[in-house]
């Protein structure tokens, strides 16, 4: 271990279960803190890319002197000339919210969602691709062609951009109902009845997702950033344990395999219920770090225990709770529960201080400062 790391240097470290200089400290601010930041409309940020998103979030890691935890990372994947065209179009405006509606008109007919972006909030995606699914499915077949490259030209940009002040990831999203429920117009419930009764169309759409998250994940560790998250919100959560293995661990397993076969990083993000995730990442996959963590009524982990049960397998990540600390706590609130997750936590190494999921847009900037600043005096190795 060498004194002094830089904040890539000390996540990597972290992030493999190593001992750095310090306890690394990397609040969750990944979009709507730094969208805050800049002073603009927010849809600025969304839709028009000014600033896009990944840049606005160096700065903010600047601005607070954290630990970068850089989840923007991506490719433009290549794939043969395809047999469709999308449209963009918005279908209304005003001062509070734009709402857009995108559609791809393929050979088998025409599939459409809407996104509604805010004034003042991250976008929400509030008309899903899917509403009579066995129609769809054909359409659907067309959104996963093979990926034969990519051009990592942006990622080189970001990894720039950053430098030392975090660690860069790539984003990869993972299948099973916590990611279903972003294409069916009815959400969990329609996710739910397609697994009833249309079993077969359902394991068909799932195949197709898995085989392309697979083939990114391919060109995601030949890119090398320094991890790959596996970002799955929800996923034990809103998956029955016997739909997570039939769904989700597989494919988890076969991405953790290329990483460590590439020696990159690689992270799983799944908010909410988490417990038993985390023994099942440490005894039957070969993930090296896991986040976030929470704690009741959002979560089911305890830091210690986790980290007394699971901490030789897993490098952990978390897990200041979002709301009642972060949002609404004072300062000597922040201080005290970073202080309580570095004891808990911060022994041997592979912890990194950060919080329940993301911090909501309202958290006082002065918390975010309390949280880092408390790191850097009580974290210390």
């Amino acid at each position: 271990m060498r004194s002094n790391m830089t904040s890539r240097e000390r996540m990597i470290c972290a992030m493999r279960n190593g001992q750095p200089d310090m306890v690394p400290v990397a609040p969750d601010i990944s979009n709507m803190i730094p969208s805050r930041l800049t002073g603009k409309p927010f849809w600025d940020v969304y839709i028009h890319n000014n600033p896009p998103v990944w840049r606005a979030y160096i700065d903010a890691v600047r601005y607070f002197k954290m630990d970068g935890w850089f989840t923007c990372g991506g490719l433009e994947l290549k794939k043969p000339d395809q047999q469709f065209h999308v449209t963009g179009d918005t279908v209304s405006r005003s001062d509070e919210r734009i709402v857009m509606r995108h559609t791809w008109h393929t050979p088998a007919g025409d599939i459409w969602n809407e996104t509604t972006y805010y004034i003042d909030n991250p976008p929400t995606m509030t008309r899903k691709w899917i509403k009579d699914f066995p129609k769809d499915v054909p359409k659907l077949r067309y959104f996963f062609p093979e990926i034969t490259g990519y051009d990592d030209t942006v990622l080189k940009e970001m990894r720039k951009e950053l430098g030392e002040d975090g660690a860069l990831g790539y984003h990869l999203v993972m299948v099973g109902m916590h990611d279903l429920i972003h294409w069916f117009d009815d959400g969990l419930a329609g996710a739910t009845y397609a697994n009833y009764d249309h079993p077969d169309l359902l394991e068909e759409l799932v195949a197709m997702q898995t085989g392309s998250i697979l083939q990114e994940a391919e060109m995601a560790v030949a890119a090398k950033p320094d991890f790959v998250l596996i970002s799955a919100s929800g996923m034990w959560t809103l998956n029955t344990p016997a739909l997570f293995r039939k769904f989700c661990l597989p494919p988890i397993q076969k991405v953790a395999r290329m990483c460590r076969e590439a020696d990159v990083i690689c992270m799983v993000h799944s908010c909410g219920k988490e417990r038993e995730l985390v023994e099942i990442c440490a005894n039957e996959t070969e993930v090296h770090c896991i986040n976030p963590l929470e704690v009741p009524p959002m979560g089911d982990c305890d830091l210690a225990e986790v980290k007394a049960k699971f901490g030789h397998k897993l490098a952990l990540m978390g897990n200041l709770h979002t709301t009642d600390v972060m949002l609404r706590g004072t300062p000597e609130k922040v201080a005290e529960a970073a202080r309580e997750a570095i004891d808990a936590a911060a022994a041997g190494g592979g912890f990194i201080l950060s919080t329940g999921d993301q911090c909501g847009r309202d958290t006082p900037f002065e918390n975010i400062h309390t949280m880092v600043r408390t790191a850097r005096e009580y974290g210390g190795y």
